[in-house]
């Protein structure tokens, strides 16, 4: 089992940028895809974006593409989430998740982190 732990929360005003990251540890980073979810207040925690365990290719929610770029550092068993542009709509806890490459469901997750959009 893997550890994940996020940092970078942040109050930014619309049209800034933030950045995430989460850091791995427990086990072999290179055999987990990596994804980021986040959780609005009220609504359920849906998917933004993943990166595949090889970092070779990468899907994200339609609402953020363009705007978000998730990407992966196996050395340093850490993965980043550039978020540029935020609108108050991407007001969430963020959270760092992982799956074992070739398996469906998300098993390891972060505490989360808060990412407020406010004028």
């Amino acid at each position: 089992q893997v550890q994940l732990q996020e940092s970078g929360p942040g109050l930014v005003k619309p049209s800034q940028t933030l950045s995430l990251t989460c850091t791995v540890s427990g086990g072999t980073f290179s055999d987990y895809d990596m994804g980021w979810f986040r959780q609005a207040p009220g609504k359920e925690r849906e998917f933004v974006t993943t990166i595949h365990w090889s970092g070779g290719s990468t899907t994200y929610k339609d609402s953020v593409k363009g705007r978000f770029t998730i990407s992966r550092d196996n050395a340093k068993n850490m993965v980043y989430l550039q978020m540029n542009s935020l609108k108050p709509e991407d007001t969430a806890v963020y959270y760092c998740a992982a799956r074992l490459k070739f398996v469906f469901d998300y098993s390891n997750w972060g505490q989360g982190t808060q990412v407020t959009v406010s004028p």
